[in-house]
């Protein structure tokens, strides 16, 4: 019986392995647990990376002050609309490098990585030079308070500046991911976030000869250790360590596959600039309750982040899955590959949610000892937190349509269940019922669910098998 039992751990540390090193790339034949279990393993790492240094971040700006953190939720509240341009350009990119790989067309993968890389440095520059300049605008229009606005500009100035590094750190890891490259993607992000939470310290507080930035710093950090990675992914793509390998002959700019690509991440970018641009409302929503409540709430989201993106990185195993199976022509691998990622991802989220139902005030306190912040920090986590078993499913099943390059469907599901639900819900329930920050919350885990039931019952209908990319 014990050498039964030795047999699967065993194995599953082999297979651990070659998923963090990568030497697994058939996905669209064999185990469907075996292919989920070696794209999740580096995608879920990879995430596990962001939050580790959401978490980092945020824990060593709270040591400025008050309106450090605050200044960090409203810029990134901001910045999630270039997040929404690169996960809209991410997802394209992913579902055709996917589908071109599983038709076994390397040449076509190669182009659409070329293109993909050109598009999203024309979209940062224009970015980059709008946050630079108007950094302090944009702060008093997200309701920023002058002593506020005088101390973050500079970090707010720094973070959309260079958006490049973001955009193209997203972009490339996406290339690899749909390639099956997972573990390629992971890497490139130990590095990132690596360098960040060393880095951080040193920049905020001053080390030696480097004087103190308070979070200007953080902004520095960021862009060092994303930029750093950036370098890291093109040597991979042009000295052919992934199975996309890039020449200075595929430099050239081919419109048909751009437009392609285009056309695909329009309903990405649609997606999530719903998305996130109905969370900078909420942002601004919570501002009207003051500095205190807003650092609570922001913290809260941090760390939810820290649970969210392993989830994300189950969701984003179920796209190249997805894509890649569509590709080899087996929708019904694809189908099956959804619904067991589903369920591997409800049991996690259904654990987590537990961890945070009853231990929510103890853990925003390691990050803030104010009261009014623990308060309304622990009240967010737990409100939102009673919802995860439904934003499993849905994180997974939008992520499946995407992957399908079908993103059309979830633009419209987002739509709904964000602005038309979601946002006057939140209004109502905050400002007219007068029940503050806790009416945000609530409507915050509605949406979610609303949006999971519906993402499932729509994909049972199997529409997005005839997508073509």
């Amino acid at each position: 019986m014990q050498h039964s039992n030795r047999i699967p751990i065993k194995k599953l540390v082999q297979y651990f392995i070659i998923a963090v090193t990568g030497k697994e790339t058939e996905f669209t034949t064999g185990s469907i647990r075996k292919a989920i279990f070696m794209l999740s393993i580096p995608m879920i790492l990879e995430m596990m990376m962001e939050s580790i240094f959401a978490i980092v971040d945020i824990a060593y700006v709270s040591q400025v002050s008050v309106n450090a953190v605050a200044t960090i939720g409203l810029t990134e509240s901001v910045i999630t609309l270039v997040y929404a341009v690169a996960i809209g350009l991410s997802m394209a990119a992913t579902a055709v490098v996917a589908r071109r790989i599983g038709e076994k067309n390397i040449q076509g993968a190669r182009e659409t990585a070329v293109q993909a890389i050109a598009l999203g440095i024309s979209v940062s520059a224009i970015v980059g030079v709008i946050g630079f300049i108007y950094a302090k605008d944009i702060l008093a229009l997200m309701g920023g308070a002058p002593d506020l606005i005088a101390e973050g500009y500079g970090y707010t100035q720094l973070l959309l500046g260079g958006n490049i590094t973001i955009l193209l750190l997203f972009l490339i890891n996406a290339i690899f991911r749909g390639a099956g490259d997972a573990s390629i993607a992971m890497w490139a992000l130990v590095l990132s976030n690596g360098l960040n939470i060393i880095l951080d310290p040193i920049f905020i507080f001053g080390w030696g000869p480097i004087p103190e930035y308070g979070v200007m710093g953080a902004a520095i950090a960021t862009n060092i250790g994303r930029g750093t990675a950036v370098l890291f992914q093109l040597c991979v793509l042009f000295f052919g360590w992934s199975r996309i390998q890039i020449g200075f002959r595929d430099m050239v700019i081919r419109f048909n596959v751009m437009l392609n690509l285009i056309r695909v991440s329009l309903g990405g970018i649609a997606q999530f600039l719903i998305g996130t641009s109905s969370w900078v409302f909420l942002m601004r929503l919570m501002s009207e309750f003051g500095s205190e409540v807003l650092a609570g709430y922001t913290i809260a989201i941090r760390v939810m982040m820290f649970t969210l993106m392993p989830s994300w990185g189950m969701s984003n195993a179920a796209a190249t899955l997805v894509g890649q199976n569509l590709g080899a022509q087996q929708p019904d691998r694809a189908e099956t590959s959804v619904w067991k990622t589903g369920k591997y991802n409800a049991w996690f989220m259904g654990l987590v949610s537990l961890i945070y139902l009853f231990f929510a005030y103890e853990i925003v306190g390691w990050f803030n000892t104010n009261p009014v912040v623990i308060e309304n920090g622990g009240l967010c986590l737990q409100i939102i937190a009673a919802g995860y078993v439904f934003y499993a499913y849905g994180m997974v099943v939008t992520q499946a349509f995407n992957g399908a390059g079908d993103t059309g469907t979830p633009t419209k599901i987002n739509l709904f269940a964000f602005w038309f639900f979601q946002l006057p819900l939140a209004y109502i329930a905050a400002i007219t019922f007068n029940m503050g920050a806790i009416g945000v919350f609530i409507a915050i885990t509605a949406a979610e669910v609303l949006l999971a039931i519906i993402s499932m019952v729509w994909f049972r209908k199997g529409n997005w098998k005839k997508v073509k990319v």
